[in-house]
């Protein structure tokens, strides 16, 4: 029992992790979990310690799959495709993670932590030369996908419009939700028949994203192409990050402020609905943090706050991810070898593209790879955070929503004037 004791799951003895496992089975099985925040968090932190835990000891995941991120994704997708957790609780987890905020909370804290916590000169440096290069692999990218289309009999412009652009768009409410509207607007046709067309890429796009950011973080782990979460190689000591003494009172006041920028990002969205609330939130941190208007205490408890986020609540949204988000059935209903060459295509050279002009700008290879090209591939936000923990690089998560955002919006705008001709 001792020994057992001595194994922990996130600072929790095996044995009451356990008694936490067996609690929460038998209030699913007997349908008694609370369909609220109570009863979804608990089950998305439990599980997702859990998934997580798992993925980072079983040796040929840990060390060739991804580990704890990619493991915790799957396993909940798995789960939920098997039907071992009632459709009511994973409708349930679908609204809380989406309609009720749950990610919006935590990008939100991940977001305003990340860029407040950042090295400025870096900050300012490395996002005059990432957004060029995001950009223009996007539309390397798209091009490719419509040659290899055209070569396999799918179609140049059939390929750009339900592949590329599906992956590209920004994931599902912000990207093809909206994308599958414009359309419908333009070929008067069935927007449920065309979102069910658009919705396998955008899922596939992710998972092979998350695929080859775990491998080229892999492959590229000890060379001079490598900045380990940093884009621009700097001083080292301009890196080192101050991690002020936790305190409970100031971890309130970063909740504070970073929810005020979140609403001020929403209130702007709604004179500009054409570029999203995270977009204007961004933008908006990014400019206090460059013209260093926030208070030094401010900046650090904005980041308390961050990592306690982040510490806590980061395994439980990558296991709502996968049980609420991720549809294993659809895909497979899809799921042609020219439809899979299609979505490598995309996330191969848009990788390639972007590390190749990362390194001609003086950016780290793998980071612009990985930030500014193969995640453009994933579902938002929540596809961004998938990769990145795989490929242990969430620090880049503002440089990569800046350029998921900008170019999903831009996706949107070219779908709805390239629709009535490339169909």
């Amino acid at each position: 029992m001792n020994k057992l004791k001595e194994i922990k799951i996130s600072g929790v003895s095996l044995p009451l992790y356990a008694a936490l496992v067996i609690i929460l089975a038998i209030t699913i099985a007997m349908g008694k979990l609370p369909l609220n925040m109570l009863g979804i968090t608990f089950m998305l932190i439990v599980l997702g310690h859990l998934f997580y835990y798992i993925g980072e000891v079983l040796p040929g995941f840990k060390s060739y799959l991804g580990g704890g991120s990619v493991f915790t994704l799957l396993a909940g997708a798995v789960v939920s495709a098997l039907g071992w957790i009632p459709k009511d609780v994973i409708d349930a987890t679908n609204t809380f993670m989406s309609d009720w905020g749950f990610l919006d909370f935590y990008i939100a804290a991940l977001i305003c932590g990340a860029i407040l916590g950042m090295n400025r000169d870096l900050l300012v440096k490395a996002s005059a030369k990432f957004i060029p290069v995001a950009l223009v692999s996007m539309v390397v990218g798209a091009l490719a996908v419509g040659g290899v289309g055209a070569l396999l009999g799918q179609g140049f412009s059939h390929s750009i419009m339900y592949i590329s652009f599906a992956q590209m768009a920004g994931g599902m409410g912000a990207g093809i939700v909206p994308l599958s509207k414009i359309y419908a607007a333009g070929l008067h046709a069935n927007q449920g028949a065309i979102l069910s067309t658009l919705a396998p890429a955008t899922t596939l796009g992710n998972i092979l994203a998350i695929i080859g950011a775990v491998f080229i973080s892999k492959a590229f782990a000890n060379t001079k192409f490598n900045g380990h979460g940093v884009l621009i190689p700097v001083d080292k000591d301009a890196l080192k990050k101050t991690n002020p003494q936790l305190d409970a009172s100031r971890i309130g006041v970063g909740l504070m402020f970073a929810f005020m920028l979140f609403l001020i990002g929403t209130i702007l969205n709604a004179f500009v609905p054409k570029i999203h609330g995270y977009a204007f939130m961004i933008i908006l941190v990014f400019i206090l943090k460059a013209t260093n208007a926030v208070p030094k205490e401010l900046e650090e408890s904005v980041v308390m706050f961050n990592q306690v986020v982040m510490t806590n609540l980061t395994h439980a949204v990558l296991a709502g991810i996968g049980l609420a988000m991720i549809d294993l059935s659809s895909l497979a209903s899809a799921m042609t070898w020219q439809f899979v060459v299609l979505s490598l295509t995309s996330v191969v050279v848009m990788g390639l593209t972007a590390a190749l002009l990362g390194k001609a700008l003086g950016l780290y290879p793998v980071e612009t790879a990985i930030g500014a090209g193969m995640i453009n591939n994933s579902m938002g936000g929540t596809g961004n955070i998938a990769v990145l923990s795989a490929s242990d690089r969430i620090e880049m998560i503002a440089f990569a929503q800046m350029a998921n955002r900008l170019g999903g919006a831009i996706i949107l705008i070219l779908g709805g004037i390239l629709i009535p001709f490339f169909h």
